[in-house]
């Protein structure tokens, strides 16, 4: 089996997308995310702000950034330069800002008819909700999956992990990288529309399929992987720590068993959920009679399916991560590295640089 690299520091674009040219209208959350995971794999990315708009943090990494007023005519122009060399753009507005500004699909494409056009919204380019303000927790709230998440109690926003970044970003991404492998044979490019509601209904697509053959409820902590089973989920330990389990399969769930020393014969009925609940009761004063340690030192490593649960911070010092080197420092802050990793053409972590649109245009033409 081939080993893939490690990512790499690098002031000089390294991956496969090395070569492809994608606009970024600076935007938040999600745009400048796939933007970051699109320099990460070596696309040169030139990111649009406006004035006084300059970009921080991990997601600006790897992009060439150019201050413009796009409300100024001039300025327009020099971008629609700017697109006729790009592959692909991306922008986070709402429907029709775009338009508006003289940059619409119809107008960049019809300039470039190669070039992708990618669309990063909440609600989508269209439907009753498309121009209404949003955020993640919105977006996940109308698809069911915000609804299955947390205790008994309420819903719990996970981050903004399913909406932003996994609903909206990657999508995003995947669409894009389609559309530009498309192009690269029909010579056509084409709008692609990501919308964080479609993608994280898209996500739970595991969950309808169980609720159609009856292994999922509408109740929250009363499925295997809510929470409800006791064989799945988070247990606090001795020293306020904690750990999870993920003993589905019988062969993991018998070694939980024998490290934790589960000799209680009603633990033999695993699978019944009569069982979860005083099951789970056991677990917890079981866990909490060792440290966090102490069960790391007991089950990592094993087919418990068995991690302790860390902080940001703790996880970055973990020997785990620490040996594929999956946290990087880049402008002297600690960060997650590009994922995923290739063989031949690894991903590389790059500083952001400023420039000037006229340069940048002048460059692509040539």
């Amino acid at each position: 089996m081939q080993n893939t690299t490690s990512p790499t520091a690098t002031s000089r674009p390294t991956g496969p997308l090395t070569g492809f040219r994608i606009v970024e209208f600076a935007g938040i959350g999600p745009g400048p995310f796939a933007a970051m995971l699109l320099a990460d794999m070596g696309a040169e990315v030139i990111t649009l702000v406006r004035p006084n708009q300059m970009p921080k943090g991990a997601a600006a990494r790897g992009r060439q950034v150019i201050t413009v007023d796009l409300k100024d005519k001039a300025a327009v122009a020099g971008v629609l330069t700017l697109l006729d060399g790009a592959d692909a753009l991306l922008e986070g507005f709402r429907p029709g800002v775009m338009e508006r500004l003289g940059l619409g699909p119809d107008v960049v494409r019809g300039r470039n008819k190669k070039l992708v056009f990618g669309r990063m919204t909440g609600w989508g380019q269209d439907g009753p909700l498309a121009l209404a303000a949003g955020h993640d927790i919105n977006y996940i709230s109308i698809t069911g999956a915000l609804a299955a998440i947390g205790g008994k109690d309420k819903p719990v926003p996970p981050l903004n992990l399913v909406g932003d970044f996994g609903g909206g970003a990657l999508y995003l991404v995947v669409g894009m990288l389609a559309a530009m492998l498309e192009a690269g044979r029909s010579g056509q490019g084409q709008v692609v529309d990501a919308a964080m509601c479609d993608g994280a209904a898209s996500l739970i697509t595991m969950f309808f399929d169980m609720m159609a053959t009856g292994r999922w409820k509408e109740e929250r902590e009363a499925n295997m992987l809510d929470g409800g089973a006791h064989f799945y989920g988070v247990y606090e330990c001795k020293d306020g720590g904690f750990i999870s389990i993920g003993s589905i399969e019988p062969q993991f769930y018998a070694q939980l068993r024998e490290l934790a020393g589960l000799t209680d014969a009603q633990f033999d009925g695993q699978m019944d959920p009569k069982n979860w609940g005083p099951l789970r009761d056991k677990l917890t004063a079981v866990f909490k009679t060792k440290t966090r340690d102490q069960w790391c030192a007991i089950m990592e490593g094993t087919d418990v399916c068995f991690a302790p649960v860390l902080t940001m911070t703790e996880a970055t010092r973990h020997p785990h991560m620490v040996a594929r080197g999956v946290f990087v420092q880049n402008g002297g802050h600690t960060q997650p590295g590009p994922a995923p990793r290739f063989s031949r053409t690894p991903s590389s972590v790059r500083e952001m640089q400023t420039g000037e649109l006229a340069a940048q245009a002048k460059a692509w033409a040539t």
